[in-house]
């Protein structure tokens, strides 16, 4: 199986390339970070992989589309799209700056490297897409505006997607971890509830997409506690913002 990964430099893109690590599969990592990317790589080929690695910024969309077009030469069996970051929790109004660069990394170069490669899959009438995604994205929270609106943005390009290519043969699948120790993690000052281990996390993405999840948010408890909350009068909902975020940013 040949996979795409991006932002598979540290964190979660790290994990997935190691855990697809085999003789099996060829994988096809994409990071900005040119040694780290390599030391992943070299871990890779240890585990039997066939691997190539493209330094690369998802924000030079010039280049995701020329990367992507080449890509697209031979057969890709999955693509996960995974480079994202985040500005941390801060109080008050998000800088321009900051919100723009998180809706081109963790939205817009998303397309920018699947317009190339989506009629290579409709070619094949085969291919998974894995969009990862946040709890964020279904409660939009003070302190992580931008943040959450560019990984809902993300939800419903995936959602639209999914019903384009599902004709086409082509699995679109959306995860949705909640709080998982990672680099992104790591610079938040406040108690994470249901905080997972890196290898945790990534099992169940791993298990998420081997069983074809079109829409997988976890931990479940997490996202049931979102979603009860979701179904409040606005005034117990404000309520509860209010006091589950009046630390964040401080």
């Amino acid at each position: 199986m040949r996979i795409v990964i991006t932002g598979a430099s540290s964190g979660l893109g790290k994990h997935l390339a190691l855990a697809y690590a085999s003789g099996e599969n060829e994988l096809v990592l994409i990071a900005r970070r040119e040694e780290k990317l390599e030391e992943v790589a070299e871990q890779c080929r240890h585990r039997g992989s066939c691997v190539q690695t493209i330094m690369a910024d998802v924000n030079d969309f010039d280049l995701m589309k020329k990367i992507a077009g080449e890509l697209a030469q031979t057969r890709i069996d999955r693509i996960i799209l995974n480079a994202g970051i985040s500005v941390g929790h801060t109080a008050g109004v998000t800088p321009f700056g900051d919100f723009h660069r998180l809706f081109q990394t963790n939205f817009l170069s998303v397309h920018a490297l699947l317009e190339p490669i989506i009629p290579k899959l409709m070619e094949q009438k085969s291919g998974e897409i894995v969009f990862i995604s946040s709890l964020a994205s279904l409660m939009s929270m003070p302190t992580s505006v931008a943040y959450s609106s560019s990984k809902r943005a993300l939800n419903a390009y995936a959602e639209g997607l999914r019903y384009q290519l599902k004709p086409h043969g082509i699995e679109v699948m959306t995860i949705l971890p909640g709080f998982i120790d990672s680099e992104m993690t790591q610079k938040n000052n406040f108690k994470m509830p249901f905080l997972l281990s890196t290898d945790a996390g990534v099992q169940r993405i791993i298990k998420a997409i081997r069983q074809k999840k079109r829409f997988y948010p976890f931990p479940l408890r997490f996202y049931l506690m979102i979603k009860m909350t979701l179904l409040l009068p606005q005034f117990l909902r404000d309520r509860i913002v209010n006091f589950t975020n009046f630390k964040k940013g401080a």
